[in-house]
């Protein structure tokens, strides 16, 4: 049984960090890149980007699980700009997530529905995007395992295979139960995302605040077996987009729950990530893989972790979280952007998918494009991205 003691489904907005910096206009230039470039790829694209080969855009007909981040970045880029096209390109590309509201074989549920349905319904209020994206927190629900209390990464509900398996990234994907508590004022979903939550926070944080990537249970009795890892070095590494999704997470959550354990944690993995970054700025794929720092990059990490300490500098009202925070993204800025490529479809390149599986190795990456925007607006546009995340 969920436990009854989750916190309550709204709370106060976060209290109000110190006064912002001005922004740099490097992180306007930024913006402003993106637009264009999204401007002149968006009118040819008909599917869902999953990552570059050759600098230009794979795609998906179903979206994989990568599928809310090409609409989603479409509706920021309306929201930054004003340009109508954008939001006509953004709500088409989302529409064409409707089949995925039932699948119950994937915990990603929430990457697919969020960035898009959900960002869709606050910035339009049409009921046809809340009520879609409620109907996919439904299926995620379906994915609880009450014996061990977490929500089963991979595999179909009927196959053994994986049954017990938890990883970092789901903790991004709570945030549609969230929305789905908020909406309905059925507990239920927010219960079932702190119970994750809670379990994910017993299992995965180390004591210096690094993770690995995947847990397993026993998915009969609940109990641990114990850290494994299929995209990071090893069970004992720390794979760095894990962590930034982690920080991520945690922190969204606290902000959905004041639950203040979740944000001790969340400052737990951003301390051990910032500690691990070189004078660079850009996340190595895994902090502790043998050759790190010296190891491939994967910016998609840095920005991810930008926009979670963006948003854990409010919540701590700790400023060196933004200061950090600002400093990944002009780094990204600087030197990782496809600035020089005329050929390049993409806004964002060093970023690594699967290094132990040689799948995307510093390629381009829709997230990547995705979280940069978002950082972006975070500081550039604080009020505007307040209304499309409900911050």
């Amino acid at each position: 049984m969920l436990g009854t003691t989750a916190a309550a489904l709204t709370v106060a907005g976060p209290a109000s960090a110190e006064a912002a910096e001005a922004p740099s206009p490097g992180f306007e230039a930024t913006a402003d890149y993106a637009i264009a470039k999204l401007r002149a790829v968006a009118p040819a694209v008909t599917a869902f980007p999953v990552g570059t080969k050759f600098e230009k855009w794979t795609y998906s007909t179903s979206g994989d699980w990568v599928g809310g981040f090409w609409p989603g970045s479409l509706l920021l880029a309306w929201l930054y700009s004003g340009d109508e096209r954008f939001r006509t390109y953004g709500l088409d590309s989302a529409r064409k997530l409707a089949p995925r509201q039932h699948d119950t074989g994937t915990h990603d549920l929430g990457f697919l529905f969020t960035p898009s349905w959900v960002t869709a319904w606050r910035l339009t209020g049409d009921p046809f995007w809340r009520d879609g994206a409620l109907r996919a927190a439904d299926s995620l629900t379906k994915r609880y395992n009450a014996n061990g209390h977490f929500i089963r990464a991979w595999g179909a509900l009927d196959s053994q295979k994986d049954a017990g398996r938890v990883i970092m990234d789901t903790m991004m994907n709570l945030d549609l139960l969230a929305f789905a508590s908020q909406q309905t004022g059925d507990r239920r979903y927010l219960d079932i995302a702190v119970e994750h939550a809670s379990t994910t926070q017993r299992h995965f944080v180390r004591p210096d605040g690094s993770t690995p990537h995947v847990f397993d249970f026993d998915p009969a009795t609940g109990a641990p077996i114990g850290p494994d890892t299929v995209q990071g070095y090893s069970p004992a590494s720390c794979w760095s987009r894990g962590q930034a999704w982690g920080i991520y997470g945690f922190t969204t959550l606290h902000r959905r729950t004041g639950d203040p354990g979740f944000l001790a944690t969340a400052r737990n993995l951003a301390d051990f990530a910032l500690s691990s970054l070189t004078a660079d700025h850009v996340p190595v794929w895994d902090y502790r893989a043998p050759q790190a720092p010296d190891d491939v990059k994967d910016a998609s990490a840095g920005v991810i972790m930008a926009c979670g300490l963006l948003d854990l500098a409010k919540a701590t009202r700790q400023p060196r979280y933004a200061d950090r925070a600002r400093r990944i993204v002009d780094a990204v800025s600087r030197t990782c952007l496809t600035t020089r490529s005329t050929r390049a479809e993409a806004v964002v390149a060093r970023c690594t998918r699967n290094r132990p599986g040689e799948d995307g190795v510093e390629i381009s990456l829709p997230y990547a494009d995705y979280y940069l925007f978002e950082a972006l607006m975070r500081i550039l546009r604080p009020r505007e991205i307040a209304e499309a995340l409900d911050l």
